[in-house]
């Protein structure tokens, strides 16, 4: 005799993509909506989970404004949420060296006015990792987890 099938959660991925012209007003919305959306995704503002994501968000969008722009071309944002984890996706179009990696950001002067962004992204970040992109550009993407995420989206519809 065999036992009956455990049931199943179906894995619910919801994702947000939007541009932002890349500038400081456009990194500002990146966050503001990042916040929004997670929100209405069952990551409630003033949580460590929303605290952390528009920490990352802030810090890879002014990346991408500072380092990463192209004049006349945006910037990509991307959120992703999985079962456990919500992923953050900023993604630039500016070719040529890309930022260092996981294990690799040389830590900050404490006397430099800049240079704490990926420092910041990696503290803060369970995973993360720099993409090149096709055509020119690069990804960087962060995952955050949701501890007790499968126990809220069971209440909120996986909305």
């Amino acid at each position: 005799m065999t036992a009956p099938p455990t049931p199943r959660r179906p894995v619910t991925v919801r994702v947000f993509t939007q541009r932002f012209s890349a500038t400081p007003r456009g990194a500002r919305l990146a966050r503001h909506l990042a916040l929004n959306q997670l929100h209405t995704w069952g990551v409630p503002h003033g949580t460590d989970a929303s605290d952390t994501a528009a920490v990352i968000v802030a810090e890879l969008a002014a990346n991408a404004v500072t380092h990463g722009r192209v004049p006349g071309r945006d910037f990509e944002l991307r959120l992703s949420l999985v079962t456990g984890s919500v992923r953050v996706e900023v993604t630039d179009t500016r070719d040529g060296a890309c930022p260092p990696g996981p294990g690799d950001v040389p830590p900050a002067d404490p006397l430099d006015e800049h240079g704490r962004g990926l420092v910041l992204v990696e503290a803060l970040a369970d995973r993360w990792e720099v993409l090149h992109r096709e055509p020119p550009g690069k990804t960087v993407r962060a995952e955050i987890d949701l501890p007790g995420w499968s126990a809220a989206a069971g209440r909120t519809g996986g909305r």
